[in-house]
């Protein structure tokens, strides 16, 4: 396991602080602001960690609601709306000095039986074909930025399926994206590590394809200005994290200020694991 995957577990990792309540720190006080994937996956460990075990989550529901400050700690507040039979419901408010930052509705369910189809995986290319974040990133990037977003996902192996959109500013393709991930090293048994782990990742990359309709290089390149608004993902079927997992991202559409995001997560055997569905704010400087 690399040391970088050990200290991303660490982060995710809250310290119970009362019965319902947790406490996580962030991974940099260097960065702006905190990174939405940690909250979220901070928030989906603190209600997990109140649900019994044999039951995972199949849905969250969150809203991105202000920044989170990098050097403060965030504490969870965990509401048990519901313990039923089947489902259990969670409500989590993450707060920084006193305000709401972040709000999040999880559903557990225990596993049955019941009917079984799915959308078809689509074609991508075998992710062990594709460059490494290390050597993809210098291709189109300043070595300063490129070196901080190497080091920003070193716990995960990301690899793009085309050229990311700072790699083709100026050129405006269709509105969709691919990468492969999977994390830097094995992790353990538990379901809920994983789901953890693919809720962290997905907030990487979802918007990239708004950015690709247009030509722009986005966040890296600081031609538009953005941030997530809210995030919904549904969890299909048992995945391993740690394994490649294909992320099949796309745009229906962008405007007044915002796009949208919708994606489907497979498994390298062609399991419809994960969607995903992200709406963000994303403005051109004036």
């Amino acid at each position: 396991m690399t040391q970088a995957l050990d200290a991303l577990l660490d982060l995710l990792d809250l310290e119970r602080i009362e019965q319902d309540i947790f406490r996580g720190s962030s991974r940099s006080a260097l960065v702006p602001r905190v990174f939405g994937g940690q909250v979220a996956a901070q928030a989906l460990v603190a209600a997990g960690r109140t649900v019994p075990q044999d039951r995972t989550p199949h849905s969250l529901h969150a809203y991105f609601l202000r920044p989170g400050d990098p050097g403060a700690p965030i504490v969870y507040l965990v509401d048990r709306i519901r313990d039923g039979r089947s489902f259990t419901t969670r409500r989590v408010v993450a707060v920084q000095h006193g305000k709401p930052i972040f709000h999040l509705s999880a559903s557990f369910q225990t596993y049955e039986e019941g009917l079984e189809h799915q959308a078809e995986m689509p074609a991508a290319p075998d992710p062990e074909s594709l460059p490494t974040a290390a050597e993809m990133l210098p291709r189109h990037l300043p070595p300063d930025i490129a070196q901080r977003l190497i080091e920003a996902r070193a716990a995960v192996d990301l690899r793009y399926a085309e050229v990311p959109p700072w790699g083709s500013v100026g050129i405006p393709r269709e509105p969709r994206s691919q990468v492969w991930f999977r994390t830097n090293g094995k992790l353990a048994d538990d379901p809920l590590l994983h789901v953890v782990l693919a809720t962290y990742v997905s907030d990487m990359t979802l918007l990239d394809s708004v950015l690709l309709a247009h030509g722009r290089g986005g966040w890296a390149v600081g031609d538009v200005v953005g941030a997530s608004l809210d995030h919904a993902m549904w969890f299909h079927r048992p995945f391993r994290a740690d394994e490649w997992l294909l992320y099949d991202q796309e745009s229906p559409s962008a405007s007044a200020g915002r796009g949208l995001g919708q994606a489907r997560i497979y498994t390298q055997a062609g399991n419809l694991a994960v969607t995903v569905i992200q709406e963000g704010v994303v403005r051109v400087p004036r």
